[in-house]
């Protein structure tokens, strides 16, 4: 009765396990609490079956706990678990399905991460909270000034701008009262552009120590905030097998549909982190507006691009393009060769 493969469900107090012997036979189930589950687990269990868990809140802490303690740890996507769920939905169940989930051939895994790649990760995401809170602000102040007939400028560098001209302005028909509460709405706008300033430095920074990021910084459309997520999100690239299997879970390759024999090509996926796919977008973009004129193969390829398909095409293209080699650069440990702009990795 010796266990190979556990499944995990894990939550904040209680865990529910679900573990099988070589003949696929359940042989344990058990619900433990928080404070033991790993010391219950390591009785029961031999070094070096494998544990399997969602990739959930927590599981990369527990990964790496359980990593420290012998065992094989795969972590699961919980939309490809959900497919191995019998019945009604419980710990017990969901226990039941991680562990079959993890069983199949075609199972795919998520990389488990370091504490590094979870550092930049936080960064990122309260960078990005912010950015979403100072949007917010702003169309605040734009829908309020509106009231009184006025009409914001478009772009938030305006905004600010015309914040204390409207406050100088003695006759545009805002109240004393109303003045005041502008006033305290651009201090809330500085303060979140300070914030935001915070984190785009320590991102900088980040760069500076981490010499994987020094290589992303190399390719065209990739600055600080590119990098360092690229790297939060690959880590040394070992989670794929390829630069296209990157680009996938990225939603930038098209989806498709068919039947018959029939296929249709669609637009790109957009699967998978959202966030990651916006900042390749966005670099991606700027890199298009500037190889304009310039001679380089990069340059020759997109520019060849722009004259048969719209900008937009040209630059989801580019966002793959880059998705591709910087898993390459990271999986490869190498520096970033021109000529690669030739041939996608």
């Amino acid at each position: 009765m010796k266990i190979i493969r556990v499944g995990v469900d894990l939550a904040k107090n209680v865990f529910q396990l679900h573990g099988v012997d070589s003949r696929e036979h359940v042989v344990w189930q058990k619900r433990l609490r928080r404070s033991n589950w790993l010391s219950e687990l390591q009785r029961h269990v031999p070094e070096g079956a494998e544990i399997g868990m969602e990739a959930c809140s927590g599981a990369h802490h527990w990964g790496r706990e359980l990593v420290a303690r012998g065992y094989s740890v795969k972590l699961m996507a919980p939309q490809f678990v959900k497919t191995y769920v019998k019945s009604n939905k419980s710990d017990r169940n969901d226990a039941a399905a991680i562990c079959e989930a993890m069983s199949r051939p075609s199972m795919r895994f998520v990389a488990l991460k370091n504490t590094d790649q979870q550092d930049i990760q936080a960064v990122h995401r309260v960078r990005s909270e912010l950015i979403k809170q100072r949007t917010a602000k702003a169309n605040q102040i734009r829908g309020l000034v509106g009231e009184y007939g006025l009409m914001a400028p478009i772009g938030i560098h305006a905004l600010r701008k015309a914040i204390p001209c409207w406050l100088e302005e003695a006759d545009n028909g805002l109240s004393s009262r109303f003045r005041r509460l502008l006033v305290g709405l651009g201090e809330d706008l500085r303060y979140l552009d300070m914030r935001i300033k915070e984190h785009d430095d320590e991102l900088a920074t980040m760069v500076k120590d981490i010499p994987a990021a020094q290589r992303l910084t190399t390719l065209s459309g990739v600055g600080p905030v590119v990098a360092t997520a690229l790297v939060a999100a690959l880590g040394s690239g070992e989670g794929f097998t390829r630069g296209r299997d990157f680009a996938v879970t990225l939603g930038l390759t098209p989806k498709h549909t068919g039947t018959g024999g029939k296929d249709r090509i669609l637009g790109i996926s957009k699967r998978g982190d959202s966030y990651l796919r916006t900042v390749l977008i966005h670099g991606a973009r700027a890199a298009v507006y500037k190889a304009k004129g310039k001679t380089d193969p990069l340059s020759r390829w997109i520019n060849a691009l722009l004259e048969r398909r719209h900008p937009n095409v040209v630059i989801v293209a580019l966002a793959n393009k880059t998705a591709r080699m910087a898993w390459a650069l990271l999986r490869h440990d190498r520096e970033y060769d021109a000529n690669w702009a030739d041939a996608a990795v």
